[in-house]
């Protein structure tokens, strides 16, 4: 099984420069060897199982918990399929190749 979760979590009680709350989460991701992805307004994660999505999850609040924060705010989207593991590169890979397709066509 491949399970994408794709994982936004900061504290809504802090103030707005928030990137020294969300590094130790991004740290903990990288950490635990799952593939992952930083973007602008998540993270991306690749794991084998729902039990390790929601674990990332859980661990992530616990560690702005420790940090003192007292209101967190989560979105996590999970998209969960049968096969091979790879697809956080594969998805991405699929829509490039097609948009190079789509170079130079017109209406």
């Amino acid at each position: 099984m491949s399970v994408l979760l794709e994982l936004s979590i900061f504290p809504v009680d802090r103030g707005e420069a928030l990137s020294a709350y969300v590094a130790p989460v991004v740290e903990m991701i990288a950490a635990s060897g799952h593939p992952y992805q930083l973007t602008a307004m998540g993270t991306l994660v690749e794991t084998a199982e729902i039990e390790e999505a929601t674990a990332l999850i859980a661990e992530a609040h616990r560690l702005l918990a420790q940090a003192g924060c007292r209101r967190v705010y989560a979105t996590a989207k999970l998209d969960s399929r049968d096969g091979p593991p790879g697809r956080l590169q594969a998805k991405t890979r699929s829509v490039e190749q097609r948009l190079k397709g789509a170079a130079g066509t017109s209406d």
